[in-house]
């Protein structure tokens, strides 16, 4: 299992679902799985900037795991989760359960100047500006206490270079996952 992290407008979903038909893997995002849902709380928490509550999250991370596993997929790439040092938490005593592990934490660093122009062209219901601020500073909060548990159980984080040409930013993240 390869966890994508990065702020929002970073390019997790784009080169996490490049390297996933790269490589044919799964590419799983707990926020692209909560935004496509069709229950009106969740999308209002979403509109809002807040967090999904971790008891949804879990149970849409674990449905979907399980579905790549039934559908023999290699490796799983996983999208921005987890997102709170009690989530990094879970997924360790999941993954432990699972017999799983993580090979690999990555992070897209990409400057916030650069995020607010991306998030303009993106346009989803959540790219308010106010809503970005917001978010923003939910990851830097929550992002670096979720690294350091990983840190502390010794899984390898990489950070890469976000910035540039989609293409660009696949090549780094290729050659760092891959080894190439």
């Amino acid at each position: 299992m390869i966890l994508l992290f990065g702020p929002t407008g970073a390019g997790k979903s784009m080169q996490g679902q490049m390297l996933a038909v790269r490589m044919g893997w799964k590419w799983l995002s707990t926020g692209e799985m909560l935004r496509n849902s069709n229950d009106p709380a969740i999308i209002q928490i979403l509109k809002s900037g807040d967090l999904v509550s971790d008891g949804v999250t879990f149970e849409v991370f674990n449905e979907a795991v399980q579905d790549a596993k039934e559908n023999n997929f290699g490796n799983i790439i996983v999208d921005g989760f987890p997102r709170t040092k009690v989530q990094a938490e879970w997924l360790a005593k999941y993954l432990e359960k699972n017999n799983e592990t993580i090979e690999q934490v990555v992070v897209l660093e990409v400057p916030e100047s650069e995020i607010m122009k991306r998030l303009e062209i993106r346009g989803r219901m959540e790219d308010t500006p106010e809503t970005i601020a917001k978010r923003m500073t939910i990851y830097r909060q929550k992002m670096y206490p979720v690294l350091g548990t990983f840190a502390e159980s010794h899984i390898k984080i990489v950070h890469i270079d976000g910035t540039g040409t989609a293409g660009e930013v696949h090549d780094r993240l290729y050659s760092e996952v891959v080894g190439e």
